[in-house]
């Protein structure tokens, strides 16, 4: 049976009955209450006390019950506001244990609830079609299928060297800047094309992919944009095999879609004019991202899981 606590009436009865000396047992059974209960009561009472002095007392020591709002020292604080500026999430600060912190990741964010650190440095909330949603855009024509991916590469899942691209457009969509992201160690390259034309797009990948060990990457699955309708000179120059994502599932590139979302958040945003800034900026806006610790990557930064798959030749070239 649950346990009530007395009330205020329960309270007024037992000074009643203890001023005109009832016996416990009998005061226990008519207000059906254990016989301690009574007697811690009643020896209350003989020590000159009052009823309602028992209730202000009861109250006051039932505000001290519960759970404790958890309040961290100054330098945790300073510690978790400076992380979040610069991009980390909650679990990443608490996982990545570079500073003892005294709480959870939970409590964490509940502080983000409370106001004491600011909401919009969190993750971004991801976006979802509603329930039979069909996709009208994309009937592409001739291209290698996402679905050709995993019989050329069979350990496709655990390999180094498969890219995601994309590409993000800039003010009135007349600029872009081509993402791709590398798989494994979910590292983010920047590239600034002259324009948004195919041959823009293949000028510059081809002139990046000059600048980096050859065969260091094996494959680049795209959309379906227009964009990338030059693909087989990328292909054949590069020799690199290129895939495509089926029309309307950005779900299939799940990763370059969500990398997109935060160099949006981190400085590239919808309504900037990429022919207004340098591919220097659009790069930093990357790097900074390559730095953040990530749960997925057991609390490493991406940069630190990508130089751990080079080798020392290819490392050497990078630099």
């Amino acid at each position: 049976m649950t346990y009530t606590h007395l009330t205020p009436d329960e309270l007024v009865m037992i000074e009643a009955y203890a001023k005109a000396h009832q016996p416990v047992a009998k005061t226990a059974q008519m207000l059906k209450r254990s016989r301690q209960t009574i007697y811690t009561v009643y020896d209350y009472f003989k020590d000159g006390h009052t009823a309602l002095e028992y209730y202000q007392n009861y109250n006051k020591n039932k505000a001290k019950c519960g759970r404790h709002t958890i309040v961290l020292p100054a330098e945790q604080v300073s510690y978790i506001q400076k992380k979040v500026v610069q991009g980390w999430a909650p679990d990443v600060i608490v996982g990545r244990a570079e500073f003892p912190i005294g709480c959870s990741v939970r409590t964490i964010y509940r502080m983000f609830k409370r106001g004491i650190f600011d909401c919009s440095v969190l993750p971004m909330k991801g976006k979802r079609k509603p329930n039979g949603h069909q996709e009208k855009r994309g009937k592409q024509a001739f291209r290698r299928s996402i679905h050709e991916r995993s019989n050329d590469y069979t350990s496709f899942e655990a390999e180094f060297g498969h890219l995601e691209g994309d590409t993000i457009v800039g003010q009135k969509h007349k600029s872009a800047v081509i993402t791709l992201v590398e798989r494994l160690s979910k590292v983010i390259i920047t590239l600034k094309p002259c324009g948004r034309l195919a041959m823009d797009i293949e000028n510059r990948l081809n002139a990046w992919f000059e600048s980096v060990p050859k065969n260091l990457f094996k494959s680049i699955t795209f959309d379906c944009g227009k964009e990338f309708s030059n693909w087989k000179q990328i292909r054949n120059k590069n020799d690199i095999n290129i895939y495509f994502a089926d029309p309307g599932t950005p779900s299939q590139r799940g990763l370059n879609e969500n990398s997109n979302g935060l160099l949006r958040k981190d400085g590239l945003s919808k309504a900037m004019d990429f022919h207004l800034v340098d591919e220097t900026f659009i790069q930093s806006v990357a790097s900074k991202r390559n730095h953040i610790p990530r749960k997925s990557l057991n609390y490493k930064t991406p940069l630190e899981v990508f130089l751990s798959y080079l080798a020392d030749d290819d490392l050497s070239n990078l630099i």
